[in-house]
Formats: C-alpha cells, sequence, structure tokens
C-alpha cells in the first residue's frame, strides 16, 4: 500500500498544491486522484504566474479574451476559473460522497486587497458566483482585515480558505471568525452548513530561523507550532461552543497544513508530511514533494492530540531568543508582501503575453 493511501486512510487528506492547464489535459490530476489518494486541490498567483509564464498551453485562450477586450485581473481570473472548474468537476464525486467534507479546490482573492475588508467580501461573493461549483473555496488572508470579511462570507454561505495564518492565535481567530459567521447564520435560520478550511503556514517558519538556532533545534520551529495549534484544533471541537454549533447542523472548519515542501536541503524531502499525519487535517502538498512522499515517504505515527512536546521544545526556542508571537506577525505580513509581488508578477505576465499574443492576433499571425 502506498504512503499517500496510508494516509488517506489515517484520516488525512491530501491535496496538490498546484495547478496548471497542462495536468488537467494530459490526465496527470486525475492519475493522482486514482493512484495516490489526492482528493482536492489548492492555488496560488505564484502557481499560476509559472504556469502562464512558462507553458503555452494558455495562449490560444488569452488570444481569444484579448480579442473579447479582456486585460488584466479580468482576463486572469477567467483563466484560472477555466482550470479550476475543471479541477473542481474532477473532485466533484469525492465532494459528493463526502457530503462536502473533502473534494475542494481553492482560488484567492487578489492579495493586494488583504487590507481592504469590504472589497475583499465583494470579490469572494463574485468570483464563487463565477465559478458555479459549489466545491470550490475562495481564500482570503487572516490578517485582522481579513479577518470580518471571512465573519460575513461565511454568512452569506461563501466557502472560503482562510490563508496565511502562522501561530495558534492566527488559527484561533480564523477559527473564531468561521464561528461567527455561523453563529449568525443560525439565528437568521439559515443552513448552518458552509464549508472552510484553515491554513497553517508550516516550513517558512524554519526558513526564517535557519543559522540562528543551534543544529538541535534546526527544522523543529514548525512542527512544534503546528503540534501546538493542532491542540488548539482539538480542544476547540470539544468545547461548548462548537458541540452546540455542530449540533445544529454546522460542520468543522478543517485544519490544513500549508507551505509543506521541505524548504532545507539537508533534511529528508518528506520531512513535513511525515511529521504531519493527522485524522481530520489536511495537508496541501508541492507536486514533487507529493511525489517523493508516494515513492518513499513513512507513515510513522499521528500528531498527539495534547500537543506532545510542542511546548517545551517552543520553550528551548524562546531560550536562545525566539520570539514565536512577535515572528508570526512578521512572518504574515511578510507573505502578504510576498502574495502580493506574487500578483504583480502575475500581471506583469498577463500583460505581457496579452501585448505578444494579441500582436498576432491582429496581424494574422499564428493562432
Amino acid at each position: 500500500m502506498k504512503a499517500t493511501q496510508r494516509l488517506h486512510d489515517l484520516g488525512q487528506s491530501l491535496w496538490l498544491d498546484n495547478i496548471t492547464h497542462g495536468l488537467l489535459t494530459k490526465g496527470t490530476l486525475r492519475g493522482y486522484i486514482t493512484e495516490l489518494s489526492v482528493t482536492g486541490l489548492t492555488s496560488n498567483p505564484t502557481i499560476f504566474d509559472h504556469a502562464i509564464k512558462n507553458t503555452e498551453f494558455y495562449n490560444d485562450a488569452i488570444r481569444q479574451k484579448v480579442r473579447e477586450g479582456k486585460s488584466g485581473e479580468e482576463l486572469f481570473f477567467e483563466l484560472a476559473l477555466e482550470d479550476l472548474t475543471q479541477a473542481a468537476d474532477l473532485f466533484r464525486p469525492i465532494y459528493d460522497a463526502t457530503d462536502g467534507v473533502d473534494g475542494w479546490v481553492s482560488l484567492e482573492v487578489s492579495p493586494l486587497l488583504s487590507h481592504d475588508t469590504a472589497s475583499t467580501i465583494k470579490e469572494a461573493i463574485k468570483l464563487h458566483a463565477m465559478a458555479k461549483r459549489p466545491n470550490l473555496f475562495i481564500k482570503i488572508p487572516g490578517t485582522p482585515e481579513g479577518l470580518p470579511a471571512i465573519e460575513e462570507a461565511i454568512f452569506e454561505a461563501e466557502p472560503v480558505n482562510v490563508t496565511l495564518l502562522f501561530s495558534r492565535e492566527h488559527y484561533i481567530a480564523a477559527a473564531d471568525a468561521y464561528m461567527r459567521g455561523i453563529e449568525r447564520r443560525i439565528i437568521a435560520g439559515l443552513d448552518p452548513k458552509v464549508g472552510s478550511v484553515a491554513s497553517l503556514f508550516i516550513s517558512r517558519w524554519d526558513k526564517a530561523v535557519m543559522g540562528r538556532v543551534p543544529d538541535e533545534l534546526r527544522d523543529r520551529l514548525g512542527i512544534a507550532i503546528a503540534k501546538r495549534t493542532y491542540k488548539a484544533y482539538r480542544d476547540l471541537l470539544a468545547s461548548p461552543r462548537w458541540q452546540k454549533l455542530a449540533s445544529a447542523g454546522a460542520r468543522p472548519q478543517r485544519l490544513l497544513w500549508a507551505s509543506t515542501g521541505t524548504k532545507d536541503p539537508e533534511v529528508s524531502d518528506t520531512l513535513y508530511i511525515e511529521a504531519l499525519a493527522a485524522p481530520s487535517t489536511i495537508n496541501t502538498i508541492p507536486e514533487k514533494t507529493l511525489l517523493a512522499f508516494a515513492d518513499h515517504g513513512e507513515v510513522k505515527g499521528v500528531l498527539p492530540a495534547d500537543g506532545g512536546d510542542a511546548e517545551e521544545i517552543l520553550a528551548r526556542f524562546a531560550q536562545v531568543g525566539v520570539d514565536n508571537e512577535a515572528l508570526a506577525a512578521e512572518l504574515q505580513g511578510e507573505g502578504v508582501q510576498s502574495f502580493a509581488k506574487s500578483w504583480n508578477d502575475l500581471m506583469d505576465t498577463i500583460a505581457s503575453k496579452s501585448h505578444v499574443l494579441g500582436k498576432t492576433t491582429h496581424t494574422g499571425g499564428k493562432r
């Protein structure tokens, strides 16, 4: 039995952190679903930028959209949704079989809206309506400005993948926003079943302290933060507040491990996949890491519900000068800036390709 199947049987969902037109047209994604137990997919601006810039799969579609007078964000979201709706349709049987627990794809609102609550809400509603698929999450960052947008989107029955969470406290704030939205729906007599996941970023912690901590603490910070957050997740699901919502028909906002590709060349390429095995969670995995885990990964155990040695490890990091709270805020801020840069790079790629391909359209060149 493949290691991916063992994780699936353990109760953890494996989602692919990648999307390209080639994955769809060549049957690769379908193969990952049937052979590697992949049950969902996430995307981000960097993934689309690389796919559009480095392949010709999108050229014909860009030419057509340029002829229609489209450009910039409008053109990009149409391209992205063409891929993501195809992927959503591939995962739809899983979504239906699990009653909406699994089988999701994700699309991000413009990162330039990270500090604009009203515009984030408006964009989330617009994109979900464009997709016309029940199993598409809209990714909204769990920044202070994003939290009210998450609550409002959930109240409006818009499924949300909360992104850019880096700590237990970030997760708790996102979960609270989700539950407020559900509580408002119950008060209003609306269906409390609205899908959501909360994405905690892992490997960026270890990259941030690389070279600043003793060797015995190398590549242990992200996993310790995950263990601490997993305990908070399990505690929340056992809390009276959540139990009340569950009895009314609400479903849990599942905890998702993001940024799980190993960034340290000195350690195993499957480090975070093996360390973060846990029931009722999701691991969204870069394609290279997924293939590595399927080839030589192992399922060695599950995360302890009580957090295990997380607090002991985090105390050791504190002793060498790592302030987890300050670093979490720094990482979230850097994440917002990085996503904004990726978005601007993507818009530059769209503009450049539109210009070049638009010329071939207007001059009768090759199509």
